[in-house]
């Protein structure tokens, strides 16, 4: 009964008794139990907590413990935690987090801070994360871990495997040896089971001589540095300079949360929310972000407004068109989303050359032109025999066709043309879709509408 009171008080602190003693109870209870759990849900009952609740624990904890876990908040919530937290005890907690990870959380933070933090730390901690922070952080350097194991490629298996006893411990992905020359130039890979298998005294030049390397450089795109760990299957791929010299490795958890990353930007791209919204952002920011292309949005409806207005005599003369204008544009609207989706997530997976988009296009117009065949015959059918006017309902089908065939074409067009340009393709494509779609289909349809029923 005790056991479920402590974790109705960790997954509840808002309800948690606030007297001094039973706030340094909770504290204890937390401890406890952050010491036993991953840090992702460490993280999660952190960001449960208020502010000075989560400055408390976060002083309690160990400071490895609360490095992993602060590592694994929301990028809102623990930029807010870190300013709070004393100078001094911050930049401890960032000396225990891998280098590639506090280069991370400190980009996040105002530049004064972030100039604080590095001050306070170790120097040889803080010239690491510095270096790391000059990285794009949309690249491979950005992404990149430089705590590996290295080694000369003279040294024999034998004493490969002396060294990765002795050093493995500090390293955060044991499962590869990177082997370099005197210049320090990646000259090959060996994992853990390569060492361990090599015959006794073979040098690690000559067990590396037949590979194929693989590799990134330190400007390569982070998507494109996720589609080829993705491709090749690997644990970790290493990153290079101009000259083939070893940088680092972007590792599988990077390339999860980078696909994840990614995904969740074009979702909140295609309707012109901010690329890294999340419900924990400040309420002001997400106004500035998103307002602009909420004035796009008002911009292009206007235009679908003074199409229609074109076509007031015609709609006063026949009501109905006000009733079935709005279908049309509807299917042209979805069909052109599921064209968008379709060739945002083929930009995710892979880069599209000119022929590979131009099939993509033309493979698109005949899926629009197809539905909107089928759609067309079907709702034609349906008018006529409701209205008994077979002018009407031929209208009916031709504009759903031509609307569906439009929106297909244009929403395989956007994010190529956006990617063309240099812009997110998946940015604020939805509007511009959804702008395409209502006028063209206003147009459309009250236009043969005009032409053959009034």
């Amino acid at each position: 009964m005790e056991m479920d009171k402590q974790e109705m008080d960790i997954r509840h602190p808002s309800q948690a008794p606030r007297d001094a003693e039973s706030l340094a109870g909770l504290v204890h209870d937390q401890q406890e139990s952050f010491e036993n759990v991953h840090p992702a849900d460490a993280a999660d009952h952190l960001e449960a907590m208020p502010l000075e609740e989560q400055v408390e624990t976060v002083g309690n904890l160990d400071p490895e413990d609360a490095a992993n876990a602060i590592s694994e908040m929301d990028t809102h919530r623990r930029a807010q935690l870190i300013a709070t937290l004393d100078p001094d005890q911050a930049a401890h907690i960032f000396s225990q987090m891998p280098y590639d990870d506090a280069a991370d959380v400190l980009d996040e933070l105002p530049r004064p801070l972030r100039e604080t933090m590095l001050k306070r730390m170790h120097k040889e901690d803080a010239a690491q994360i510095a270096h790391l922070m000059r990285y794009d952080p949309d690249t491979a350097g950005g992404v990149m871990n430089t705590e590996n194991v290295i080694l000369d490629h003279g040294l024999t298996a034998d004493q490969a495997i002396a060294i990765l006893r002795r050093d493995i411990e500090d390293k955060e992905i044991p499962y590869y040896a990177y082997i370099v020359d005197e210049d320090e130039r990646l000259k090959g890979v060996a994992s853990l089971r390569e060492l361990l298998v090599a015959r006794p005294g073979v040098l690690l030049r000559d067990l590396i001589k037949d590979q194929t390397l693989i590799t990134v450089h330190s400007r390569t795109d982070k998507e494109e540095v996720a589609r080829s760990l993705s491709h090749y299957n690997f644990l970790a791929l290493p990153v290079v300079d101009d000259a083939g010299k070893f940088l680092g490795v972007v590792t599988h958890d990077d390339v999860i949360d980078i696909i994840h990353e990614e995904a969740s930007e074009d979702m909140l791209g295609m309707v012109g929310a901010g690329v890294d919204e999340t419900v924990d952002t400040p309420w002001r920011q997400s106004v500035l972000k998103r307002l602009p292309w909420l004035c796009v949005n008002m911009f292009t409806s206007l235009m679908a407004a003074i199409v229609v207005g074109f076509f007031e005599e015609s709609i006063e003369k026949m009501a109905i068109l006000a009733v079935l204008m709005g279908i049309v544009c509807n299917q042209g609207g979805n069909t052109g989303q599921q064209s968008l989706a379709v060739v945002i997530r083929q930009l995710v997976l892979e880069a599209m050359d000119r022929k590979k988009s131009s099939h993509a296009i033309r493979r698109e117009l005949r899926i629009g032109l197809l539905n909107g065949l089928v759609i067309g015959v079907l709702v034609s059918a349906a008018v006529t025999l409701v209205t008994k006017n077979l002018v009407l309902g031929m209208v009916m089908g031709g504009a759903l066709l031509m609307n569906m065939t439009l929106g297909a074409t244009v929403g395989a067009s956007i994010p190529l043309v956006l990617r063309r340009l240099g812009r997110d393709p998946a940015q604020a494509s939805s509007i511009f879709l959804t702008a395409c779609t209502d006028t063209g289909g206003f147009l459309i349809f009250l236009g043969l509408a005009t032409l053959f029923l009034l």
